[in-house]
């Protein structure tokens, strides 16, 4: 199964994001690892699929949910990779 060039795209944009959202749930709720992940996780699916949204209500670009989901997957994968960091840190 091949992947569509521009799910990459947002899959490389996510990873990103869910490091940066993950980080801030770390400064936000210090000493709280699971809040700070349920944060970063709810604001990568809504920053992803609100992009999508806006996409759709405005006209400009092009929605596609599978779009989100390659964001969302790439933002988890950042979040995973910044809370093993801090578990083994």
């Amino acid at each position: 199964m091949k992947v569509a060039p521009d799910k990459w795209k947002h899959f490389y944009v996510g990873v990103p994001m869910g490091i940066v959202l993950q980080l801030s749930g770390f400064f936000l709720f210090p000493g709280e690892l699971l809040y700070g992940a349920v944060f970063a996780l709810v604001g990568n699916v809504g920053i992803s699929y609100g992009f999508e949204l806006f996409s759709l209500v405005t006209g400009k670009g092009h929605h596609d949910l599978m779009d989100a989901v390659a964001a969302v997957i790439g933002g988890v994968l950042g979040q995973g990779a910044v809370l093993l960091t801090l578990l083994l840190g």
